[in-house]
């Protein structure tokens, strides 16, 4: 994609969303976010300095952005972070990009954590860190632990932490409960983990063509994981504890009822904004 090297304002750059709308639906938004990392200036820059002309550095590499996007490359990737819970993020292909509808996951952890003046949690499969993070920046005196299968992916929810500087939450590695210790048990365990079937045609469309397949797929159903962490969750769990699981807007039913076959009580399902099952979750029996 060839463009002028001088001259362009940033209202004339904007314009080029145009080349985008095959490949997002949020074409402008995607432009103003490209042009934002390239000035590193928030959006309102964009439109409180619209006549600026953008150096010839700028032009390049802002249609260089647009190249990768229209190439079907995620806005995330191209330029390293994704905002979640107010959080800036850094993100990587080691991970899932986070989401907007992960967020119905966290408001859900906090309304089960406000009867508790502290506790303890568990992010299984936490990929960038998004989660254990946003409960940990909103219930400061609760200790977090995320764990991840993939090394990439715990460094990069380490490195976010860090820049965060957010003291009660620790990452490691871990296949969901597999380095864990027997008995060190948790008032909530959270997770988003992979949950779409492995014949999905979704998979080789828009963004999840770029990130890990094994973040994102979990067997025929899409449904062995979560079967997985639940089935294993007893030993790790407090009596009276919670957990919370997102999973696809189809799977709300199928959740629920292996939550119940678990012996979870007070099961039920949390929608997104657009209405679609999202979050279900259950609650350890006592005893």
């Amino acid at each position: 994609m060839a463009g002028p090297l001088d001259g362009l304002s940033i209202q004339q750059a904007l314009a080029y969303q145009r080349r985008l709308v095959e490949v997002s639906d949020s074409a402008g938004l995607d432009a103003a976010l490209l042009l934002c990392a390239v000035l590193a200036k928030p959006k309102s820059y964009l439109y409180a300095w619209s006549e600026r002309t953008l150096t010839a550095g700028e032009v390049a590499l802002y249609f260089d952005f647009l190249d990768r996007r229209a190439s079907g490359e995620p806005v995330a990737h191209i330029i390293g972070q994704r905002e979640f819970w107010s959080l800036n993020l850094k993100v990587s292909p080691a991970s899932l990009i986070p989401r907007p509808d992960t967020e119905c996951l966290v408001e859900q952890a906090l309304h089960f954590a406000q009867s508790r003046r502290s506790g303890k949690i568990l992010d299984l499969g936490t990929g960038s860190g998004a989660i254990a993070l946003a409960l940990a920046s909103e219930l400061p005196q609760w200790s977090v632990v995320g764990c991840d299968c993939v090394t990439e992916a715990v460094a990069l929810a380490e490195e976010n932490r860090q820049k965060l500087g957010l003291a009660n939450v620790k990452f490691m590695q871990s296949n969901w409960y597999a380095n864990l210790t027997v008995g060190d048990k948790y008032d909530l365990i959270v997770s988003n983990p992979p949950y779409i079937e492995e014949n999905d045609p979704h998979l080789a469309q828009g963004d999840v063509r770029f990130e890990p397949r094994s973040a994102l797929v979990s067997g025929e159903d899409g449904l062995r994981d979560i079967r997985r962490i639940v089935a294993e969750s007893g030993a790790y769990l407090n009596s009276g504890g919670a957990m919370l699981l997102e999973h696809g807007y189809r799977q709300g039913d199928a959740v629920r009822q292996i939550l119940l076959s678990a012996g979870f009580l007070s099961v039920s399902t949390l929608k997104d904004l657009a209405g679609q099952d999202r979050v279900s979750w259950g609650v350890k029996a006592d005893g």
